[in-house]
């Protein structure tokens, strides 16, 4: 079982470091598109376009991580009050929960994105860009984020921290 979380944790770790990439390269792309306007009165005409696809991408890929970390908003008054053995259960019933919604919301995003592929369907912008390789990272991103999730439910399962 700690190699599988070891696995999880890598893969949550990789998408943040591509998460962080990607935010610096939105940067840099929203810099340059300043400067070039600025100094040459032209434009790049996809920095828009792009820092979207690179904002989605970023925000996607970090849930895993930001899960692992704590870092999502979590409501406590309840469970505050409550012992360990009790908040244990909650979470891994919170959990449950959360992979069928992510499971959901997985199945939503691969027909998304399959149905860009099938229709060709590009962005209306001058790069023409086909959508469904900037759809591609909402699946990537939902699958690491519910495994993520499975590896916290499986620790509060077997009582393994």
């Amino acid at each position: 079982m700690k190699t599988f979380y070891n696995f999880v944790n890598k893969l949550s770790l990789g998408g943040a470091y591509l998460s962080s990439f990607l935010l610096v390269s939105l940067v840099i792309l929203i810099l340059t598109e300043v400067f070039i306007r600025y100094f040459f009165d032209m434009s790049t005409m996809i920095a828009d376009e792009y820092s979207g696809y690179m904002y989605l991408a970023s925000i996607f890929l970090g849930f895993a991580y930001t899960f692992n970390e704590a870092g999502h908003i979590r409501i406590n008054i309840l469970t505050s009050r409550m012992g360990k053995k009790s908040n244990k259960i909650i979470d891994v019933f919170a959990g449950t929960i959360t992979i069928v919604i992510l499971l959901f919301i997985l199945h939503r995003t691969v027909l998304f994105t399959y149905d860009s592929y099938v229709m060709e369907m590009v962005s209306e912008s001058v790069s023409a860009t086909p959508l469904y390789l900037t759809q591609l990272v909402m699946p990537l991103g939902v699958i690491l984020f519910i495994l993520a999730v499975l590896s916290f439910v499986l620790k509060g399962i077997k009582n393994d921290n």
